[in-house]
């Protein structure tokens, strides 16, 4: 099972794959993803969001 944090801040700090995968947003992203840190407590819950947010951005 995944590890489950606190919130966004505490997952990328404490996780690389995360943080390294959130340097990698968009700023407008990064900006979204952060106003709602309470939201994000895992890896898998910071990619579903963020794709969410990219979704017909190509």
């Amino acid at each position: 099972m995944e590890k489950k944090y606190s919130d966004l801040f505490e997952l990328i700090n404490a996780n690389a794959r995360a943080h390294e995968y959130f340097d990698t947003l968009p700023d407008y992203v990064q900006e979204t993803i952060s106003e709602r840190a309470s939201h994000i407590n895992s890896f898998a819950s910071l990619c579903d969001y963020a794709e969410n947010l990219t979704r017909g951005d190509n």
